[in-house]
């Protein structure tokens, strides 16, 4: 364990003017605060903020940052609270603790739920300070360190992903590329230790094998830089790491031996001029490989790196990655905020964590997210490392994740922007919204004041900002519906107790159920939370016996806002054994009709989804038995239309179609939607989507088809 004296002798060692005294007494306060505690080690507990402490000292952090890695525990596992942390070393060392310090009281919560708590917590914290980050990714980095002494094969697991999902990828976003790939290597070897050992040992045996040619290779580079005048560049070999090289395998489903650039060379000189200098030897030497050259000096990453990455063709035609830089670039590629100059500054600019962008944009999701898993979910989106890099018209340059789209580019521009986008431009020329964006893509975006977020942008969206405020918008929508739903269904209601509804008769009784709006009541009766008698009951007072026998009776008021099924009187249709108070949606890969044997399945922020039981979608639910639920139709025969999509193959000749027609007409089907999939000399394919009342109905359609000699043949269809 490192001794305190150690501890400051490092802290003097590159800020002289650091507080002694106080690092002094952190270190005692702590030590005394956790006792006898131990780890899951057996090591004295206190031994761990000490070595997150040091590991700061790496990053030259200040002295507020080392007082709190040593005290950044005491509130969760000690009895000492936040107030005492004021007293003893004022509010600014208080709120970095609290940043630090996990939520108490989530004891019964689920995993996901407390680390979508904790996280939002640290992202608030952060955004005032991000000192609080460099603090956790200190304490994580050591937590993972001792990892293997935690005994539950799951929670390490659990530990693990977390750090590569979350941690290794805010570091990365800091620029701390050091401290990104510590965590994600010790993440690899507790997720997938098999392929960590399978590639360490390539790693070592291409070490044996190429490491004089890896030294003349050097030479050669060296020799042409001095020739161009630059005798002063360092020229370091860098090799890939296993976690890096396995993600470039999964991602591009490629080989260990089809890898190009699992060694690198870096060229560090003097200033940019000289980076450009280096870079004209280079490609005056050798053939360049097309596609492999990025400019990140001019259009930096958004976490600050800045590089000259290229490819060549080199000696003996091998493929050889370089990246050149400046000292300065090179030190903070390493250690990102922790190497930049702002923070070197008096005052420390970067307490103000709301100044980065991407800190801007993770706090908009949080707004707009409806609950903590939720806001976790969008934010992993919203922290993917490969990036596409394209202009505004006016040639501001803005960054989205690989795979993004115009509606991402739409909304990083503006929520406002995404939210009336109805079309894009592409270098000049329009394009589908679902088009995958490029590098250095000029991007235009098409806006119309009329226009809304559709549901279906959700499906291609890439950016957890875009899903955020699509599904806000959605949510939005469903609100709106069921306050109009249920304003009607209380209208009827009283209509025929002899009353005519008015919301100044509900206002006196909110407090009963418990809301502070009208609408928020309404939207209640309209999604099936609160049934009409029972607000009848109250507003009129005439107490009549109420239909408790079950979920079906609540639901039946419930209506999906955006696919309405409704029987001929104009009531909705009901599913039993649905949770109250969750939308309800069809899907539309089979097209679940009454009479069909259903079940639901749980969307996280979306609903219940019903199935059929033979769609195959549910396969993809298989691993996952606590989001299916027991569903079943309230009635076998419905009145109304219910789509049920079918495939036929039809004989191509004069009148063949109108045949079709006319069958369904006779057994009063409606076709809503026709379309001819393959067509050829003697037959043609078709979909059909046919309002139909149930199976039954159905059926019949499906017999009297398969009656005409123009059908060969026609049967249900699923996507």
């Amino acid at each position: 364990m490192i001794r305190q004296y150690e501890l400051v002798e490092k802290i003097k060692s590159y800020d002289p003017d650091a507080d002694e005294d106080m690092i002094n007494r952190a270190y005692v306060f702590a030590m005394k605060a956790h006792g006898a505690q131990k780890r899951a080690s057996g090591d004295p507990y206190f031994s761990h903020p000490v070595e997150v402490a040091y590991k700061l000292t790496q990053f030259k952090l200040d002295t507020a940052s080392i007082v709190t890695a040593l005290l950044h525990d005491v509130v969760e596992d000690t009895e000492v609270s936040l107030d005492d942390i004021e007293a003893s070393f004022g509010r600014e060392i208080r709120g970095l603790v609290d940043g630090v310090t996990k939520l108490s009281r989530l004891e019964g919560k689920s995993e996901n739920l407390k680390q979508a708590e904790n996280f939002r917590k640290l992202l608030i914290a952060m955004s005032e300070d991000l000192r609080v980050l460099l603090v956790k990714l200190a304490d994580r980095l050591h937590n993972m360190e001792t990892l293997g002494h935690i005994k539950s094969p799951e929670k390490r697991q659990r530990i693990a992903r977390e750090t590569v999902e979350i941690y290794a990828a805010l570091a990365e976003r800091i620029g701390m590329r050091h401290v990104k790939e510590e965590l994600q290597e010790l993440a690899f070897k507790e997720l997938y230790p098999e392929a960590r050992e399978s590639i360490i040992k390539r790693l070592d045996y291409l070490r044996e094998q190429g490491a004089a040619e890896l030294e003349k290779t050097k030479a050669i580079i060296e020799e042409k830089l001095h020739e161009a005048g630059l005798a002063n560049a360092q020229i370091i070999g860098r090799e890939k790491k296993p976690f890096s090289i396995w993600k470039k395998m999964e991602g591009k489903n490629t080989s260990f031996e089809q890898l190009t650039d699992i060694v690198a060379f870096r060229i560090v000189v003097g200033d940019i001029a000289e980076c450009y200098q280096a870079l004209g030897a280079i490609h005056a030497q050798w053939h360049t490989i097309p596609g492999r050259f990025k400019d990140y000096i001019s259009t930096p990453k958004s976490n600050g790196y800045q590089s000259l990455h290229t490819a060549i063709l080199g000696p003996g035609q091998q493929r050889i990655e370089i990246q050149i830089r400046t000292e300065a670039m090179d030190e903070i590629a390493e250690y990102g905020l922790a190497a930049h100059w702002a923070y070197k500054q008096s005052g420390h600019p970067l307490k103000d964590g709301k100044q980065f962008r991407w800190i801007r944009e993770l706090l908009e999701i949080l707004d707009k997210s409806s609950n903590p898993e939720e806001f976790l979910e969008n934010t992993k989106l919203e922290m993917y490392q490969d990036q596409v890099f394209c202009f505004t018209p006016k040639g501001d340059i803005l960054a989205f994740p690989r795979g993004a789209t115009p509606v991402d580019f739409a909304y990083g521009v503006h929520s406002g922007v995404g939210d009336t986008c109805v079309g894009a431009k592409i270098n000049g020329r329009i394009v589908p919204l679902r088009t995958k964006l490029k590098n250095g893509d000029q991007v235009e975006i098409i806006t119309s004041k009329t226009q809304t977020p559709s549901p279906t942008w959700e499906r291609f969206v890439v950016t957890g900002k875009a899903r955020s405020e699509i599904r806000k918008y959605v949510r939005t929508q469903q609100r709106t519906e069921y306050i109009a739903l249920g304003r009607a269904i209380l209208t009827k209601t009283f209509k025929q107790e002899n009353e005519d509804f008015s919301e100044k008769m509900i206002e006196p009784h909110l407090p009963h159920f418990g809301k502070k709006e009208v609408d928020d009541l309404l939207a209640d009766v309209g999604e099936g939370l609160l049934s009409r008698q029972q607000v009848t009951d109250v507003v009129i007072g005439q107490k009549k016996p109420q239909n408790n026998s079950g979920v079906g009776s609540v639901i039946s008021n419930f209506t999906n806002p955006f696919r309405k099924k409704k029987s001929a009187a104009g009531a909705p249709m009901p599913i039993k054994g649905l949770i109250p108070g969750m939308a309800l949606y069809f899907a539309g890969c089979c097209h679940p009709i009454p009479g069909d044997r259903i079940v639901g399945i749980v969307t996280t922020g979306k609903g219940v989804t019903i199935h059929t039981m033979e769609c195959e979608t549910l396969e993809n639910y298989a691993d996952a038995p606590e989001r299916w639920i027991d569903v079943a139709w309230e009635r076998d025969h419905m009145e109304g239309g219910h789509i049920a999509r079918l495939r036929a193959h039809v004989s191509h000749e004069p009148a063949a179609l109108a045949t079709v027609t006319n069958v369904i007409a006779k057994e009063n089907g409606n076709i809503s939607n026709l379309k001819i999939i393959n067509r050829s000399t003697d037959f043609f394919e078709i979909l059909l989507d046919i309002e139909v009342r149930d199976l039954r109905h159905l059926g019949n359609i499906i017999a009297g088809l398969r009656s005409k000699e123009v059908v060969q043949n026609v049967e249900r269809y699923q996507t």
